[in-house]
């Protein structure tokens, strides 16, 4: 077989859904999908949401790519390429998330500056049992910063290591989490589209690879209920017209070492907590892991090298300093969340919301913190519905139909608990 091309795009529920295309598209190109793919659920109910034009005909949207963007895919004989969304006038689709994180990069260069991102991504790895029910992946010997084949005994992560270096990815990290069989996978620092487009395809080959070895690997962000939580934590900072970090106050970092852009950035942060939520935890699973004292971005706080903030301020300085924002899982559309988490962060810094004090309690048996995430799904949409502001940073259209169709999945899962809960959601995220 010739090399084909594997075109791709992120949609609402963040899954990435795209066409195999014969080998001379590998050049700049355009393919066409259907608009009201923006209405389909999980469960693969049509729903007319708000900018999915599923009455209107269900029309086309055109993905475009440029070939500076293709690379190699861990599959063989393939490229591969993420592209952007434009509607049938031409005009970029304001549903796509891709798009928004673009928006998002626009407003803060018109300031000087550059945004630099660092994901973690964490996750679970789950198997058939002899019913064909999914467990956990039984690696026994698995420990917090685990590594080798006590905790990871099918070397999955090893073929994974592989393959992303064959491919370009910087890996930064891979190291068991907590609770077994938990990962946790990093990418170096990057610019901020550069970084996301690679998060998005390292987590599609991590998912892939993974089930070469008969595991599923969800980033769900609470697949297993007597488990510990998975996040997508944000790590950023700014470049300058000169190339050095904006955040960059001194050679020490820590609150006490924060500049002024940092304060505002979190004043902005803590200013949009609650809309924040919806955008950046987006499913009923969300808000199993979002609970006070789990480590996981519930509370309206910020600190230094204290993990049980939302908002946590690296105690390295100089060229490596930076702000972390622990809330997000990836059952969001990543890059839907990171033009979140700095749309929130340039209002912060334009409209000089007041910055509380600092969290002093430990998080676990005290918190300073009195206010916090929404408990639901349900509520958590009421409160991105209430923030007009972020919203229209964000996106109007997109962040509408993120509300109906958020909406409508609470009513989806309303009666789902348990191993119901995990499979409407465990094979797309």
């Amino acid at each position: 077989m010739k090399d084909r091309l594997r075109a791709l795009w992120c949609d609402h529920l963040s899954i990435l859904r795209g066409k195999y295309l014969p080998n001379h598209k590998i050049q700049d190109g355009n393919t066409r999908f259907c608009r009201s793919t923006f209405g389909v659920h999980y469960d693969k109910d049509l729903l007319d949401a708000p900018g999915a034009m599923m009455k209107q005909g269900l029309p086309d949207m055109e993905l475009r790519w440029d070939e500076a963007d293709i690379r190699d895919s861990w599959e063989s004989a393939t490229q591969i390429v993420i592209g952007d969304l434009y509607d049938q006038d031409g005009a970029p689709l304001e549903l796509c998330g891709r798009q928004a994180l673009k928006r998002a990069i626009a407003a803060w260069q018109a300031r000087g500056l550059t945004p630099m991102i660092g994901i973690e991504l964490e996750c679970y790895a789950l198997m058939a049992n002899e019913i064909g029910r999914l467990v956990p992946y039984d690696a026994p010997g698995g420990v917090v910063y685990g590594t080798g084949p006590f905790s990871d005994p099918l070397r999955f992560t090893d073929d994974i290591w592989e393959r992303a270096d064959n491919l370009g990815f910087n890996v930064d990290m891979i190291t068991a989490e907590y609770d077994s069989p938990q990962f946790e996978f990093t990418l170096t620092f990057d610019e901020a589209l550069k970084q996301m487009d690679d998060i998005v395809l390292f987590r599609q080959m991590a998912r892939e690879v993974a089930l070469e070895h008969g595991l599923v690997l969800t980033f769900m962000p609470k697949p297993i209920a007597e488990a510990g939580g998975s996040g997508m934590h944000v790590n950023f900072s700014f470049r300058d017209q000169d190339g050095r970090n904006a955040l960059d106050n001194g050679p020490v970092g820590g609150p006490e070492n924060m500049n002024d852009l940092a304060r505002g950035c979190i004043a902005g942060l803590m200013h949009h907590h609650k809309g924040l939520s919806g955008l950046v935890a987006p499913t009923t699973n969300s808000y199993q892991r979002l609970q006070p004292g789990t480590l996981s971005g519930y509370w309206r706080n910020w600190g230094g090298d204290h993990r049980n903030v939302t908002t946590r301020i690296s105690s390295e300085g100089g060229a490596k300093s930076r702000l972390e924002h622990r809330m997000a899982d990836a059952t969001a559309n990543p890059y839907t969340a990171v033009a979140a988490v700095l749309q929130a962060s340039l209002l912060g810094v334009e409209n000089s919301y007041a910055l509380g004090p600092m969290e002093t309690g430990d998080g676990f048996d005290r918190t300073d913190a009195t206010d916090g995430t929404a408990v639901d799904l349900k509520r958590a949409m009421n409160d991105l519905e209430a923030d007009q502001t972020l919203g229209d940073a964000v996106g109007r259209l997109l962040v509408d139909n993120h509300i109906y169709m958020k909406r409508k999945e609470v009513i989806k899962t309303r009666d789902l608990e348990g191993d119901g809960l995990r499979d409407f959601y465990v094979h797309f995220v």
